[in-house]
């Protein structure tokens, strides 16, 4: 009887002492820019680790959001790829990152972040969604596919899904959504 509560004692111990970094299975990794995004993660840890995010993860950084980000949520971020910069006018990027410009790159950065964590499955066809910069996007169902259109009517279709981070979910998306103003 003892020897039994003993090694019941030592299998809990084991439980208690498995290291973070352990999936479980209800712990969904999706792979994103080929890098694992680990749901304990923050938004930004994940993030940095994605070679199709280095242009956002340069901008979040400029904008001086990290801290944000990386902050308990949750929130939904619409996460442009860099081929979604890449779409931007020349020199757009280079010139939204300069000092003097933050206020305009955060304006566009907060409008990819929507309070809240939204999994794929609630966002619905004509749905509006309040953006932390205070504009609002609309969802679309098109084809089988979640598209997000921005205050200029711009689409951008959603890539990767439930990309699932400790303080809350990233969608990618292969354009950037532009603000109203």
């Amino acid at each position: 009887m003892k020897m039994r509560l003993l090694v019941s004692a030592a299998m809990a111990a084991m439980v208690v002492t498995v290291p973070a970094t352990v999936s479980f299975a209800k712990d969904k990794t999706v792979m994103a820019g080929g890098a694992a995004m680990y749901p304990s993660k923050t938004i930004v840890a994940n993030a940095v680790k994605s070679k199709d995010h280095t242009t956002l993860v340069a901008a979040v950084k400029a904008a001086g959001l990290v801290d944000t980000l990386s902050g308990p949520g949750p929130f939904t971020v619409f996460a442009p790829t860099n081929a979604a910069f890449g779409k931007l006018p020349k020199g757009t990027v280079e010139t939204l990152v300069k000092p003097e410009n933050k206020a305009t790159l955060t304006k566009i950065l907060t409008y990819h972040v929507v309070p809240g964590k939204l999994a794929a499955s609630d966002l619905k066809d004509g749905m509006k969604l309040k953006t932390a910069e205070g504009e609002e996007l609309s969802v679309k169902h098109q084809d089988g596919k979640v598209w997000i259109v921005d205050a200029k009517g711009g689409t951008s279709m959603v890539t990767i899904s439930n990309v699932n981070q400790s303080n809350g979910v990233i969608h990618v998306v292969d354009t950037v959504l532009m603000p109203a103003s």
